[in-house]
C-alpha cells in the first residue's frame, strides 16, 4: 500500500509542489506558527532518503570525477555568477532580490534528482555520489559564494547557515548511510516504506515556507511577475547549459542523464529553510518561486532528453557500420 501511494505521489510531484505553495499562501495565518518544525521535518526527510545509500556510492566519483567537477563548477560558480549579473541588470536597486537569485542558484543539487535519474535510466551510482559529495561540501561552499557575491550588501550569519545545512542535510545523510552500512543494506526497505512520508513532509515544508512569503506574494504586481520570469529563465538556462556541456564532453547517455538532473535541479526545500531562518523574508521570494517550476522543468527537460537521445540512437543504428565506427 505504501509503495503504491509512493508511486502515485511521484507521479503527481510536479503538481503537488506548486499546489503546496498556493495552499501555504492561502492559509498563512494558520501555518506560520509551525515554522519551527521545518528544520526537523527536513532532517527526517534527508535521513529517510539516505537509508538507501551507502559509503560505497562514493566509488562512482573515483571512477569518473569529471562530471562531479563540472556539476560543482556549475552549481557553485557559473550559475551564481550568472544569477548575480542578471540580478544586477534587472533588479539593480533591490539587493535582497539579487541575494535571493544568487541563493537559489548556489544551493546544493536536489536530492529528488535521483528520482528523475532513475526514470530516465541514468547512472544511479554516479548520481548518488554527486548528491552526497555536493551535500557534504555545501555548508562550506554556499556561505562562501554568498559572501563573495552579495556579502557586502546583505547581513548574514555564515556560521548559522553552515550549522543549518549540517543539521538538516549533512548529518542526517551520514546517519542514514551509517544505518545502511550497519544493517548491511536492510535499511533500503525501511527507506522505501518512508518514501511517501518524505514526499508528504516535503509538501508540508513547502506549505509553511509559502506562508512565510505570503505577504509578498498576495500583493501580486509587475515586480513579482518579473521575479518569476527571471527565476524560470535562469532555471532553463541551467538545464540547457549542463546538457550542452555534457554533449560537448562526449559523455555517455547514462552520464548525461545524471549531469542533466543533478545540474538542473536544486535542493530548493533546504534553500527555502535557510532563507526563511537566516535572511529577510524578501530574499525568500526567488527561492520559493523556484519551487513552482522545479518538478515541472525536470519533467519537461526529461521528456526532451528522452526524445533527442532516442532519435540520436535511432539515427546511429541506421548508419552503415563503417560510418558509425568513424563517427
Amino acid at each position: 500500500m505504501l509503495q503504491k501511494l509512493n508511486r502515485q505521489l511521484e507521479k503527481f510531484m510536479p503538481f503537488i509542489t506548486p499546489a503546496s505553495v498556493i495552499i501555504g499562501i492561502i492559509f498563512s495565518e494558520h501555518l506560520l506558527s509551525l515554522s519551527f518544525l521545518i528544520p526537523w521535518i527536513f532532517a527526517l526527510m534527508t535521513f529517510s532518503g539516505s537509508l538507501g545509500s551507502n559509503f560505497s556510492s562514493f566509488k562512482g566519483v573515483a571512477k569518473s570525477p569529471l562530471p562531479l567537477f563540472i556539476i560543482l563548477l556549475l552549481l557553485h560558480v557559473i550559475m551564481p555568477v550568472i544569477a548575480w549579473i542578471t540580478g544586477q541588470l534587472i533588479f539593480m536597486d533591490d539587493h535582497l532580490i539579487v541575494t535571493g537569485l544568487v541563493l537559489g542558484a548556489v544551493i546544493p543539487t536536489g536530492v529528488t534528482s535521483v528520482i528523475w535519474v532513475s526514470i530516465y535510466k541514468g547512472n544511479m551510482a554516479l548520481a548518488l555520489s554527486i548528491i552526497l559529495i555536493d551535500t557534504v561540501l555545501s555548508p562550506f561552499l554556499v556561505p562562501q559564494t554568498l559572501s563573495l557575491l552579495v556579502g557586502q550588501n546583505v547581513e548574514m550569519d555564515t556560521f548559522s547557515i553552515m550549522n543549518g545545512l549540517l543539521f538538516m542535510v549533512v548529518l542526517p545523510s551520514l546517519i542514514g548511510m551509517l544505518v545502511n552500512h550497519l544493517s548491511k543494506g536492510k535499511s533500503v526497505k525501511a527507506g522505501k516504506m518512508l518514501s511517501p512520508f518524505s514526499k508528504l513532509g516535503l509538501a508540508t515544508v513547502v506549505m509553511i515556507n509559502g506562508a512565510v512569503v505570503a505577504p509578498y506574494v498576495v500583493d501580486f504586481n509587475g515586480k513579482l511577475f518579473l521575479i518569476a520570469i527571471t527565476v524560470f529563465v535562469l532555471a532553463c538556462v541551467c538545464y540547457v547549459l549542463i546538457w550542452m556541456i555534457s554533449k560537448w564532453l562526449k559523455q555517455d547517455r547514462e552520464t548525461r542523464a545524471v549531469m542533466l538532473f543533478t545540474g538542473g535541479m536544486r535542493n530548493i526545500s533546504a534553500g527555502a529553510v535557510i532563507v526563511v531562518q537566516y535572511f529577510p523574508a524578501a530574499v525568500a521570494l526567488p527561492v520559493i518561486i523556484g519551487m513552482l517550476f522545479q518538478q515541472m522543468l525536470a519533467s519537461i527537460f526529461g521528456s526532451l532528453f528522452k526524445r533527442f537521445e532516442d532519435r540520436s540512437v535511432h539515427t546511429k543504428k541506421q548508419l552503415p557500420d563503417n560510418v558509425r565506427v568513424s563517427s
